[in-house]
């Protein structure tokens, strides 16, 4: 079930004005909780079972992480809770890769057959939250959930649990044990910043999305550099969209609820280095990294070298973590490396360039990035490569239609707004005069219908990271 689903959009009506109705802290929690089960139950009816005993699991194995307990106790619990996580995450996403890794070794003996499970929508990003509440328990930054009720409701917060942002759960505690309820400003709030990922999603990303899908489908060895720049151009617009807006819609909705989700994006276009960039892009999942396997690596604590290999062992796992494909570990060991050049010197380097150039050189790093992320395969990357800097056979082209072209320039503007003073002044007068809010609300609700009236028009295009 989308955000933007007619089904989605029927019920969560109903479902908001049960909980306006709620004065007990209690009464609401239970309606959030059985308002995430059937919405987590609709698109994934088997794996729910599966994700509640891993959850109770979670939530035994947390009373035995406190300092209370022996510290082998404390070890063999953490260690049993990541590995039964992990467990689930590997079976559905990366066994069938092992296989078909395996068999590709074994050439010609018999292959080992696959087992193509369906990979449930949102499993990373659950994974990580059910780690992130172990260790923080382990490491008494956290306490034990009180009630289980508590903990499901982490886990299963239907406006994040599909694609993010990853919280921590005792960021979430105060909210999640009492529930704040809604009121009108955070109804006014939420409800702009839902409908800003909506038109992120359906007016802007699923158009220049179809365009990509395109270009990407054409044999890469007959396309125009001009071709294979504007899909790439395209892709690297959509997936920002795409993900920014479902952030959008997530935080959007949790306010509207009375709750405030940490901000998961922040202009990353706009960066002027590839360390800028992964502070401002999946600000929930670099924060994981750091704290949960950079730091745990050593971080910089053991000198210039081991730094170096730590950030790309962390980048190479980001990169699995997004898929199980080869494609994937090179994007991950690509950014690991410009992240080392940052610290070896690209980074004074750019600074001595300019905003303008620094900006346009880190743009240009993180869309070739992004090309290696699109490519199927590394038998479609090297040609498509060879497409974006002129060394393909043909000229094969295809031209955008003029929806694609506007909507491309559009979103193109507004991404590099924030490497301007633009942004700065605009953010200013706004402030300025609170009637454009009112302003605002009545020009959102009326792209809202336009956004809805495409989306059941449209043919239906999932979120990028639902697939991871």
């Amino acid at each position: 079930m989308l955000f933007y689903e007619p089904l989605f959009l029927t019920i969560f009506p109903i479902v908001y004005a049960l909980y306006l109705l709620m004065t007990g802290a209690d009464a609401r929690k239970w309606i959030l909780l059985s308002a995430s089960l059937l919405f987590y139950l609709w698109g994934e009816p088997v794996f729910v079972l599966i994700l509640l005993i891993s959850t109770a699991i979670d939530y035994a194995l947390s009373f035995y992480l406190g300092d209370s307990s022996i510290r082998k106790v404390r070890v063999l619990a953490l260690s049993a809770g990541i590995f039964q996580n992990l467990g689930i995450l590997i079976v559905y996403k990366y066994l069938d890769f092992l296989i078909q890794t395996l068999n590709a070794l074994l050439m010609p003996v018999d292959a080992v057959p696959l087992l193509r499970l369906a990979l449930p929508i949102g499993v990373s990003f659950v994974v990580f939250e059910k780690i992130t509440y172990l260790v923080d328990t382990y490491r008494g930054i956290s306490r034990p959930a009180e009630r289980f009720a508590d903990y499901c409701l982490f886990v299963l917060f239907f406006p994040k649990l599909l694609a993010g942002p990853i919280l921590k759960y005792h960021e979430m505690k105060d909210q999640i044990s009492s529930p704040p309820g809604a009121s009108w400003d955070g109804f006014i709030d939420g409800f702009l910043r839902f409908i800003r990922g909506l038109i992120r999603k359906l007016l802007i990303a699923d158009p220049l999305g179809a365009f990509a899908n395109q270009v990407f489908a054409a044999d890469p060895s007959g396309l125009a550099a001009s071709t294979a720049w504007l899909g790439l151009a395209a892709f690297t617009l959509q997936i920002y969209f795409d993900f920014a807006g479902y952030s959008d819609m997530a935080i959007g909705l949790a306010r509207m609820l009375g709750f405030r989700l940490n901000e998961n994006f922040n202009s990353p276009y706009a960066s002027q280095s590839i360390t800028e960039f992964w502070r401002r892009w999946h600000i929930s999942l670099t924060t994981w990294i750091r704290d949960y396997l950079y730091k745990p690596l050593g971080g910089n604590r053991a000198g210039t070298v081991r730094t170096y290999i730590n950030l790309w062992i962390c980048f190479l796992l980001s990169g699995l973590w997004h898929g199980a494909g080869w494609n994937f570990l090179l994007w991950g060991a690509y950014n690991g490396l410009f992240l080392v050049l940052d610290r070896l010197f690209l980074l004074r380097l750019l600074q001595r360039c300019g905003p303008a150039i620094a900006t346009a050189v880190t743009l240009f790093i993180v869309m070739i990035g992004w090309a290696i992320f699109r490519s199927e395969s590394l038998t479609h990357l090297g040609p498509f490569l060879g497409a974006l800097f002129g060394l393909s056979h043909g000229g094969v082209r295809i031209e955008a239609s003029s929806e694609v072209a506007i909507t491309l320039a559009f979103a193109a503007a507004i991404s590099l707004i924030p490497a301007t003073p633009m942004l700065v002044s605009a953010q200013h007068f706004y402030a300025r005069h609170r009637w454009l809010k009112g302003l605002a609300m009545a020009g959102a609700i009326s792209i809202y219908v336009i956004a809805v009236a495409r989306a059941i028009a449209a043919p239906f295009q999932p979120f990028i990271y639902f697939r991871f």
